[in-house]
C-alpha cells in the first residue's frame, strides 16, 4: 500500500501539473501585436494603450529572469570622484568612480569637450558608451586604452563634441563587485542599474543636456544598451553592434551553451536562463520583445553577415517581429538594421552610420568628425 506521504506527494504533483496546464502560455515572440486583456484572454493590439499592456508584460517577463529592478532603496548620493585626468586635445578624459548603490562604487571613464569646460553656459548631449566583453582592459577599450580595434566609440564620439560616460561591466577586468552580497540576482541587472545611475550622474553635470542620451555598444555592450534603454526612456537612441539574436538561434540552440556558467547563463549575465536548457521556446521573453519595447525611439542594429556569435538571419526575424510596433506608433523608419560583410566586428562604416544617427537625433544636425 502507498504511504500517506507518498499519496500527499502524488496529489501535490498532480495539482502542480494541473496548474501548469492551466497557466497561460507566453504570448508569441513573432507577433507583438497581441496582449492579454483584463480577463487574461489574448487579444489583438489595436491602440497604444493595448501595446503598453503588452510592453508591461515584456518587462515583467524580463524581470522574472534578471530580477526586479530596484527602487529608492538602492539610490544613494553619487559621490563622483575624479581619479585621473588626461588631455586628449579637443576633450579631456577623466577616470572616475561613482556610487550606484550603498556599498557599490562603479569605475568609469568620462569625456568632456574642452569647449564645454571653457563656457559654463554650454550644455551638450551625452552618450552612454557600453563596452564589449574584455577581461583585460574592460571599459578602457572604448576610450582607446587597448584591446581590439574598432571599439573606440567613446573616443570618437568625444571628438564629435559629445560628453560620454563609459562604465565598467560587473565581473569583468578590474570591476569585481560581490553581486550576491549586494543583493543582485544577475550581473545583467546590476549592470542595468549601474548604467541608470550613470545617466543620473550625467543629469547632474552642468555641461550636459539632461534626459537627452544615446546608448551605444558592441557585443556585450550591444545587448547591454538594449536592456538599459528598456528600463530608462532618457535614452533616445539605441545602437547595438553584434549584440543580439533570438535565444532560439543562439549558437544553433545546442544545449552545451545553456549549462550553468556558459553563454547567457553565467553569473555575470542571466544565470536563471540555465533552467530553460532544452526548452528555449519557453523563455518568457526574447529580443523580439525587447527591441519592440524600445519603440518609438530610434534603434540601429548592426548585424554582420559573418558573425559567429549572433546570426544575422535571426536578427532579421527579431526586427521583422518588432517592426509592427513601430508602425503602430507611427515611426516605422526608427528601426533600422544593417548587415556589414564582416565577422564579429564594428567596422568604420557602421560606427559612422551610428554617429550620424546620434548626431541627427540628439543634436539635430549631420555628423562631422572633429566637431
Amino acid at each position: 500500500m502507498l504511504s500517506r506521504l507518498t499519496i500527499v506527494i502524488c496529489l501535490l504533483a498532480s495539482l502542480f501539473l494541473i496548474a501548469a496546464a492551466d497557466a497561460p502560455q507566453r504570448l508569441p515572440r513573432e507577433n507583438l501585436l497581441v496582449f492579454r486583456d483584463d480577463s487574461g484572454v489574448a487579444a489583438p493590439v489595436k491602440t497604444k494603450a493595448d501595446w503598453e499592456k503588452r510592453r508591461a508584460s515584456i518587462v515583467a517577463a524580463f524581470e522574472s529572469i534578471a530580477g526586479k529592478l530596484p527602487g529608492p532603496e538602492k539610490r544613494c548620493d553619487l559621490e563622483m570622484t575624479v581619479l585621473e585626468e588626461i588631455d586628449r586635445g579637443s576633450y579631456v578624459l577623466r577616470r572616475i568612480e561613482y556610487s550606484s548603490e550603498p556599498g557599490g562604487r562603479v569605475p568609469a571613464y568620462l569625456t568632456i569637450p574642452k569647449s564645454v569646460l571653457a563656457d559654463s553656459k554650454i550644455r551638450v548631449p551625452a552618450v552612454l558608451c557600453l563596452h564589449p566583453t574584455d577581461n583585460a582592459v574592460g571599459n578602457g577599450v572604448v576610450v582607446g586604452l587597448g584591446g581590439k580595434a574598432n571599439r573606440q566609440y567613446a573616443s570618437e564620439l568625444a571628438e564629435r563634441g559629445f560628453v560620454t560616460l563609459s562604465p565598467s561591466y560587473p565581473l569583468l577586468a578590474k570591476y569585481q563587485p560581490d553581486i550576491k552580497a549586494l543583493g543582485w540576482e544577475s550581473g545583467t541587472l546590476k549592470a542595468i542599474w549601474d548604467n541608470i545611475r550613470g545617466l543620473d550622474l550625467l543629469d547632474s553635470l552642468p555641461s550636459v543636456q539632461p534626459g537627452n542620451y544615446a546608448a551605444i555598444g558592441h557585443s556585450l555592450g550591444g545587448h547591454n544598451s538594449v536592456y538599459t534603454a528598456v528600463f530608462d526612456d532618457r535614452v533616445k537612441v539605441i545602437v547595438s553592434s553584434c549584440g543580439l539574436d533570438s535565444y532560439l538561434d543562439y549558437y544553433g540552440g545546442v544545449e552545451s551553451v545553456w549549462m550553468p556558467e556558459k553563454g547567457w547563463c553565467q553569473t555575470r549575465y542571466l544565470p536563471r536562463l540555465a533552467a530553460y536548457r532544452g526548452r528555449l521556446a519557453e523563455i518568457p521573453y526574447d529580443f523580439h520583445e525587447l527591441v519592440g519595447a524600445l519603440a518609438p525611439r530610434h534603434v540601429f542594429i548592426a548585424a554582420p553577415l559573418k558573425d559567429s556569435n549572433f546570426r544575422h538571419e535571426s536578427v532579421d526575424r527579431v526586427v521583422a517581429a518588432a517592426r509592427p510596433v513601430y508602425e503602430l506608433l507611427g515611426v516605422p523608419d526608427r528601426l533600422e538594421v544593417a548587415h556589414p560583410d564582416c565577422e564579429h566586428d564594428f567596422p568604420d562604416a557602421m560606427r559612422e552610420k551610428a554617429y550620424a544617427l546620434i548626431e541627427r537625433v540628439l543634436k539635430g544636425e549631420p555628423s562631422a568628425p572633429g566637431r
